[in-house]
């Protein structure tokens, strides 16, 4: 059963670059609202501060330079005249633009100074304060409203008793900041976009290597257990840490998977290959039976052939079944049992073997010395056993074997050489094959595949060197 990995949806709120896009959008608007109100808070100290240094300074002008009402008169009416110019529409003095100087009584009303009688701003200022003498106890200014208009007042009491308010208006201030204001949210909103962007195509970039494993997870989902994740150029360093370990994992997989595929073939092909090879000793035995339950085998001569065959068959079966187990085991690749083997006392043996069962074949051997080699001694006696079988089975008895082992470039090269009838191009090809038989001839055709799974097993490699009429040479290198 395949499962089907989702690919990347449609990228809405809940994907991963938008929140990252929304929470950087955030943290920024904090900080540009934590500054912006910082900055302002920090301006409107600044400049209220200044507005009460000058207050203070014409307060304390006042009341230590010993100011008499008569004296302010003359400051007063000159404010009563710049007041009502700055009131009539005309563009106001530098002066007259934001301080008010009121004289008032004990009871808070302003006074005339002189024959200039107060503004109406000046009444305003003196309607704002309800205790002018308290005032001018008070260390710091306050805030009044003026017709709407925010001021900062103090008060002086003069050397002959009377009060005297000083205010200035703070609109300009006011007006000020709310410009700031107004800057920094535009500012700041240009800002929150451009970043908003900016983080949509980096955290896009950076989470491409992420796309490519949802892809690469898809693609194995389907079947493609060789794609991998690949590197990319925008790949954060835990990103590269966790491809690297996506992929092992993916390569793991995959053996497990090869390995399991492969266990269940040769699991099938071992089951054909015996019921292939074991139905025909199994037909010939339970036909001799059947004809010994019938009572058909009369003559004991037949009944002696009978069991003679039988034996055969059950020898044949026998053989069949060590060698299939043999194959199996060496296709889950056993652990051989090295150690030092003299490789030439080996085939020394091998070729003493077919003389003995063959004393009229002409066997030759080149293994004088000795010639270690780490290996597994039984297994590479059954290779040379195998071999030697082969040439007693499949050549004349008249023609000639020879058996070598050398030494070369740091390998062991052991080599079994016949001059029988040699195979064709297309029998060689298939020789390694199981169960495969040229000409039909005789043997279970497990041979060879057993010769290649030994040399396998001990890492080295079996070649065939055949023509027909020219005889058959096999070379077995095995690594030192």
């Amino acid at each position: 059963m395949r499962l089907r990995v989702p690919r990347c949806g449609p990228r809405g709120i809940h994907s991963l670059r938008a929140k990252l896009t929304l929470a950087n959008v955030a943290l920024l608007a904090l900080g540009i609202v934590a500054a912006t109100a910082i900055s302002l808070m920090t301006a409107r100290h600044y400049l209220l501060d200044r507005i009460d240094s000058e207050l203070l300074a014409t307060r304390s002008t006042l009341q230590n330079a010993g100011f008499s009402m008569r004296q302010i008169e003359s400051l007063g009416e000159l404010g009563i005249a710049m007041d009502e110019f700055a009131g009539s529409g005309a563009e106001p003095l530098p002066s007259a633009s934001g301080s008010v100087l009121v004289a008032v009584d004990r009871t808070g009303r302003p006074v005339p100074l002189g024959p200039l009688k107060p503004t109406s701003r000046q009444r305003a200022v003196a309607a704002g304060v309800d205790d002018p003498s308290a005032l001018a106890a008070e260390a710091e200014p306050r805030d009044i409203d003026v017709e709407g208009t925010p001021y900062r007042v103090t008060a002086a009491r003069l050397s002959d008793g009377p009060v005297v308010l000083i205010a200035h208006s703070t609109d300009a201030l006011h007006e000020g900041m709310a410009k700031a204001l107004k800057l920094d949210l535009a500012f700041g909103t240009l800002l929150l976009a451009l970043l908003a962007c900016l983080t949509l195509f980096s955290v896009s970039r950076r989470m491409r290597p992420l796309e490519d494993m949802v892809e690469t997870s898809s693609a194995i989902a389907e079947g493609d257990l060789t794609r991998r994740v690949p590197s990319s150029r925008e790949a954060t360093l835990e990103v590269e840490q966790l491809r690297l370990s996506l992929n092992s994992m993916l390569h793991q997989v995959e053996l497990a998977y090869r390995t399991r595929e492969r266990s269940a073939a040769q699991l099938r092909r071992f089951v054909a290959d015996a019921s292939h090879e074991l139905r025909t000793p199994l037909a010939a035995i339970r036909g001799y039976l059947q004809l010994y339950d019938k009572g058909m085998l009369n003559d004991p001569d037949q009944r002696k052939r009978a069991w003679e065959r039988v034996l055969a068959e059950a020898d044949r079966m026998g053989r069949l079944v060590d060698e299939l187990l043999c194959l199996a085991r060496l296709d889950q690749q056993p652990e051989l049992r090295f150690r030092n083997v003299d490789i030439s006392r080996l085939v020394r043996d091998a070729a003493e073997d077919l003389r003995i069962q063959q004393p009229e074949r002409p066997v030759t051997v080149t293994a004088d010395g000795a010639l270690l080699v780490r290996a597994d001694e039984s297994g590479l006696r059954q290779v040379l056993g195998n071999l030697v079988g082969n040439a007693r089975t499949h050549t004349p008895v008249d023609a000639p074997v020879h058996l070598g082992v050398e030494r070369e470039d740091g390998v062991v090269r052991v080599c079994v050489r016949d001059k029988g009838p040699g195979l064709a191009q297309e029998d060689a090809i298939r020789i390694f094959d199981r169960f495969f038989r040229a000409g039909g001839g005789a043997g279970s055709g497990l041979g060879m595949a057993i010769v290649q799974g030994v040399v396998k097993a001990h890492g080295g490699e079996v070649v065939v060197d055949t023509a027909p009429g020219e005889g058959l040479r096999v070379t077995v290198t095995l690594p030192t």
